[in-house]
């Protein structure tokens, strides 16, 4: 059993990734501290809309993450409870025109490619998947494997599943990290004392950076600000997560200006979430007018039917940006027994079981599901100044 102040490891970061690092740690043997300065699911995780995609994400070192998760994510839903509302709806992208329909048929080629199931849906059978859609699109395409989650009682039933081999520390934070005589990891000190372990994995989210500075290595993790409406319950009226091409190309930008597509979806509780906008703005919370009117106009360009329907409130969550769109994960070999697992930007909840399950091979000497060279914390390193 682990001990209020000594384990194998610490997490820092009781968010889905640190939760599911805790997780698949404590499947391997190990007794696992989580550390959070606030609740659980408290930051990124508490805000998302709960999406596990693939159909986002083209071929490359991202979307093999995200194959591997979309695996994980439906073992975990036999094993979790119900109430985590695991939904394997399928996703839909639309084009308004006959330009943004062929950027998907080619996107579409490529992903077929790398392991993912898309199909094509001509313009006269859009309505047979979504009966709302506005008329006159060009057509879209299904892709079966994206699913939905309730992203803060999945973290809470990670941590849960994880049983007496995790000890859950709320409302402490971490002020800096304990070293040993030869400079590897023996633990952290937090606003309660100092707590023992060998590793230590930086799960904090948006504020990994900060705490790679605490450790006293660098990694550029950024904020990047989005908003989500909330709609009032409603009948099924989008049966998927829909959304316009453009979108593609927003999770891929690096700019920091604001920037939003539709991205529509309905909930089994009934109300409607309407996204998406990304803009790099720091830790500002303010409410931004343009950016709700934008993400409104957007949805009800694509769902009509909305235009007469109430938002009963909207909230703002901070994504994880690194600068190559790629989250850090393994070892830092900067510093020994430091682990990271951050930098997942708007994707964390839907790769936080791959990611988790590499932290815990990592920590126990297993070989990864995948290759994990293009994660490597230390890449950023020749360009700091």
């Amino acid at each position: 059993m682990v001990t209020r102040n000594s384990s194998d490891v610490i997490v820092v970061g009781a968010g889905v990734v640190g939760a599911a690092c805790a997780y698949y740690a404590a499947g391997a043997g190990l007794r696992v501290t989580v550390i959070d300065r606030g609740p659980v699911a408290g930051g990124t995780t508490g805000a998302g809309e709960g999406n596990l995609l693939v159909s986002d994400k083209g071929p490359g070192p991202e979307l093999e993450l995200a194959i591997v998760s979309s695996e994980l994510w439906a073992e975990l839903a036999a094993l979790l409870p119900p109430e985590v509302e695991y939904e394997p709806k399928g996703g839909l992208v639309v084009a308004s025109g006959e330009d943004g329909m062929a950027a998907l048929r080619d996107f579409a080629v490529r992903q077929r490619q790398a392991g993912v199931t898309a199909e094509e849906v001509p313009a006269d059978r859009l309505h047979d998947r979504e009966p709302h859609l506005a008329p006159g699109l060009a057509g879209g395409f299904h892709y079966p494997e994206d699913a939905q989650v309730m992203p803060a009682l999945v973290a809470a039933h990670l941590l849960r599943a994880g049983g007496d081999r995790v000890c859950l520390r709320l409302g402490e934070e971490v002020t800096g990290l304990l070293t040993g005589a030869n400079g590897e990891v023996r633990g952290v000190r937090t606003s309660s004392g100092e707590v023992r372990a060998p590793y230590v994995v930086n799960a904090a989210g948006t504020w990994g950076g900060e705490l790679a500075r605490l450790a006293g290595v660098e990694l550029p993790v950024l904020p990047r600000r989005g908003f989500v409406l909330v709609t009032e319950p409603l009948p099924r009226v989008v049966r998927h997560k829909v959304y316009a091409a453009d979108y593609v190309a927003d999770v891929a930008s690096g700019s920091a200006a604001l920037q939003t597509s539709p991205v529509v979806e309905g909930t089994r509780a009934g109300p409607v979430l309407i996204g998406a906008s990304r803009e790099r703005v720091g830790f500002d919370r303010t409410l931004s007018t343009e950016a709700l009117q934008r993400l409104a106009a957007g949805a009800t360009a694509l769902f009509p039917v909305l235009a007469g329907v109430r938002v009963m409130r909207t909230y703002a969550g901070f994504r994880p940006y690194l600068p190559d769109h790629l989250p850090a994960i393994g070892p830092d070999p900067r510093l020994p027994g430091l682990v990271h697992a951050c930098g997942h930007e708007g994707a964390g909840i839907g790769l936080a079981p791959a990611t988790g399950l590499i932290v815990a091979r990592c920590l126990t000497g297993g070989d990864p599901p995948l290759d994990t060279r293009p994660f490597r914390p230390e890449r950023f390193a020749s360009a700091s100044p």
